[in-house]
């Protein structure tokens, strides 16, 4: 059975605001959050802990497993920092989110990151690392970039995506309707 409702990843480096725009957008649309830090913590999705880079080291096929049933039927916002392990089947639109450097900086200095964590993650967003993963995991029409700056930018980012969802219903709905006019 087709999906009513549709699947969105929000990726991006760490910092450029995909928690706060999935908390933002499971308030105005009808969508779950789906954060897969925290689904590889409590279903036990991960290798252990990384000391180094003070966080889960996630086993991505147990993720998969893990979310299949759920993001099959439709409805997720998919909260993570890479996207190309997720089937291109299960998933309708890609946000990137972006930042500028010394935004970005600022962020991660603000949550202790060690310097090593920190410069890897601003070296990945200087080099466009997950906005070409995106686009080399999935058709160019999925992909949207959207920058993360401002609360301005969130502002605008969460409309435009509720309008795509509302969009993406609609015509789902058109489609499943029944032609009246030609029986």
């Amino acid at each position: 059975m087709p999906r009513t409702k549709p699947n969105i990843i929000i990726t991006g480096t760490p910092g450029v605001g995909k928690t706060t725009l999935c908390e933002s957008l499971t308030g105005t649309t009808d969508l779950k959050h789906l954060a897969i830090n925290r689904v590889a913590k409590e279903r036990g999705c991960h290798a252990g802990w990384d000391d180094a880079l003070n966080s889960w080291v996630v086993d991505e096929d147990k993720i998969l497993d893990a979310i299949e049933n759920e993001v099959e039927q439709g409805g997720y916002l998919i909260d993570w920092h890479a996207c190309d392990l997720f089937p291109e089947s299960w998933i309708d639109l890609v946000i990137v989110l972006r930042s500028n450097s010394t935004t970005l900086y600022d962020r991660l200095k603000a949550r202790n990151y060690p310097e090593q964590k920190l410069q890897e993650n601003m070296d990945a967003e200087i080099m466009e690392v997950l906005l070409d993963e995106a686009r080399q995991a999935f058709q160019a029409e999925l992909v949207v970039e959207l920058q993360s700056n401002t609360s301005e930018d969130m502002e605008g980012n969460t409309s435009r995506i509720e309008t795509w969802v509302g969009l993406w219903t609609h015509e789902r709905c058109n489609e499943a309707a029944p032609d009246t006019h030609n029986p």
